[in-house]
């Protein structure tokens, strides 16, 4: 991974809830790297193994040797969302993903706001704002580092109603500006186990399905290459 000279950085004047990300947190602590294991395991040996049965069809290890660098994109439904890729992900590329999160619930607290930063590699977003600091950030993660697997919502929220809805835009400004390629993932059954507005989830099973590598495109493509994609797998999951 690039070594980041940050002191001769525009990003040094960044705000405190993005000072944890690759340009500013160069080295992560001991005490950082404990924290992130001991969340890897409860996620990966207990949460999704007694709770919730994650199983995983594909492979990211396959991907791993051509794709380098990419944009993940998933469908969005739960709160299990991010963390049921994280799992999925074997724990020897988890230093190369970050995952978009909203600013106003992953960054309320400071306990929420360090699960963020240290188990999930939250990148916030602030869904109100309009300076655009975080999108300036995304696109410069893209650009320069040369390992990074970016894991965004392209629905922008979760769905109300458990159905997919059209993807926003800014997943192919990414891409195309970055060159980057983009990977889809399915989540199945994560709605039905803690649908938005559910306390908490409750017990079962959740699949998460590894599909094609999709090069940079405008939306609209890469919108209808994911629900033919998802057709194969879960018809009618659609709402346009």
């Amino acid at each position: 991974m690039k070594k980041w000279e940050y002191q001769n950085q525009q990003w040094t004047q960044l705000p405190p809830h993005l000072r944890h990300l690759p340009l500013i947190s160069q080295n992560p602590s001991l005490f950082e790297r404990a924290i992130e294991w001991i969340w890897a395991y409860f996620l990966k040996r207990l949460f999704f193994r007694f709770y919730i049965k994650l199983d995983v069809k594909g492979s990211f290890r396959e991907i791993y040797e051509k794709h380098p660098k990419l944009i993940i994109i998933s469908n969005h439904s739960s709160h299990l969302d991010a963390i049921s890729i994280a799992a999925a992900i074997p724990l020897r590329y988890w230093h190369r993903q970050y995952s978009a999160a909203a600013k106003d619930y992953f960054f309320s607290n400071p306990w929420i706001s360090y699960f963020s930063k240290h188990c999930i590699r939250a990148i916030p977003i602030d869904r109100k704002g309009r300076n655009g600091e975080a999108i300036r950030l995304c696109m410069r993660m893209l650009t320069d580092l040369k390992e990074i697997w970016m894991i965004l919502f392209p629905e922008g929220t979760r769905t109300p109603d458990g159905y997919i809805h059209t993807f926003k835009r800014g997943v192919s400004v990414f891409a195309q500006k970055s060159d980057t390629p983009i990977l889809f993932l399915y989540l199945e059954n994560a709605n039905n186990l803690w649908p938005k507005g559910q306390g908490f989830a409750k017990r079962g099973k959740l699949t998460v399905h590894i599909g094609p590598v999709q090069p940079p495109a405008e939306i609209d493509e890469v919108f209808k290459n994911y629900k033919n994609w998802v057709d194969t797998i879960e018809p009618n999951r659609f709402k346009v």
